[in-house]
């Protein structure tokens, strides 16, 4: 038995998703013109209740139109240490919208109220002006923690009272969503714009999209073309995005669920030095005494079980739609006979 647990994107379209992406019709997607593309971007506006939505070849490029559009060189961007903006985006940032970072350090990815005002910078000619609060639900490199949205509502007010725009990285929002039973129209009334991620746990092969107002999303379109995301006949892809939104939602639970169940059972291990929470679908863990996280990964490997060093020492599991009940437990087994 192969069990790939490296990440949520390694999922490979369902048999009905590739008919659904078999049939679609499609268009030319940078004249605007392709049917199926222009239903998913309106399907998740309506669904967020914003006005309009960009669909993308990633989530990196989704959050990185959301910075270029709400700043100018020279600003600033408030993240979380752990932040993915700052971790997995190659720095680009710096590159394409020619401003910096500001890394605060929270609790497992999450910024903490009155953190935000206090990392604002005066407005000195010296310094970068800080414009864009960037928030990730769930984090990542947190362990898959999860912002209730009351929780970031506290946040976002913190950063408007400094006059901050404010973008939610959200590839993994529907994650969070299935455990705290909000709706995806709260968390549009509470951010300027969202980017959400199609080829993760919904298991779309391709794709994020960026929601936001229609005059913000008409800049983001243009960005796009000219990074060369202008996509033509991309209604082939975007069918698999729109099956994903309308079938894989609620079935993120099962991923949550299974995550915990690993953290359940690396906790008494004696090679576990100790296991983060497990909030959503990520599960990482830290290893005792000597053992190093490329060892145990490939004493693992010899018994088809795939997954990631987040460390010298730390390891993260991720399930996703393409792991299922058994697969769990022949990790599990396989981790109490390494033991």
């Amino acid at each position: 038995m192969t069990v790939n647990l490296t990440s949520d994107t390694a999922t490979r379209p369902t048999p009905k998703m590739l008919q659904a992406m078999f049939a679609a019709e499609v268009g030319d997607d940078v004249f605007r013109q392709d049917p199926t593309v222009n239903k998913l971007e309106a399907t998740a506006a309506e669904r967020f209740g914003m006005e309009a939505a960009l669909y993308c070849p990633s989530g990196t490029m989704t959050n990185q139109l959301a910075i270029k559009c709400h700043t100018q060189a020279l600003d600033e961007v408030i993240c979380e240490e752990k932040s993915h903006i700052y971790q997995y985006e190659g720095g680009v940032y710096s590159m394409l919208s020619s401003v910096s970072m500001n890394l605060i350090k929270g609790e497992r990815g999450k910024l903490l109220p009155g953190q935000i005002s206090a990392a604002v910078k005066p407005r000195y000619d010296w310094l970068p002006i800080s414009s864009l609060l960037v928030i990730e639900n769930t984090c990542n490199k947190g362990g898959g923690s999860i912002y209730t949205n009351e929780e970031a509502r506290t946040l976002v007010q913190e950063a408007r009272s400094s006059g901050l725009a404010v973008h939610l990285d959200g590839a993994r929002l529907f994650n969070a969503l299935v455990e705290t039973k909000e709706s995806p129209a709260d968390w549009g009334k509470t951010f300027d714009t969202i980017s959400i991620c199609l080829s993760k746990g919904l298991g779309a092969p391709v794709g994020s999209l960026l929601l936001g107002p229609e005059n913000l999303i008409d800049r983001a379109r243009r960005y796009r073309k000219v990074l060369g995301g202008g996509m033509r006949q991309a209604g082939y892809l975007a069918a698999a995005g729109l099956y994903a939104l309308e079938h894989h939602t609620d079935r993120l639970a099962e991923d949550n669920a299974r995550a915990r169940r690993l953290g359940e059972a690396l906790a008494p291990l004696p090679f576990v030095a100790s296991v983060e929470t497990v909030e959503s679908n990520i599960c990482i863990f830290h290893l005792a005494g000597a053992l190093m996280a490329a060892d145990f990964l490939d004493d693992l490997a010899e018994h088809g079980i795939q997954a990631v060093p987040f460390g010298p020492q730390m390891v993260r599991f991720t399930t996703h739609l393409d792991v299922t009940d058994e697969m769990v437990d022949h990790v599990i087994r396989t981790l109490q006979k390494m033991a």
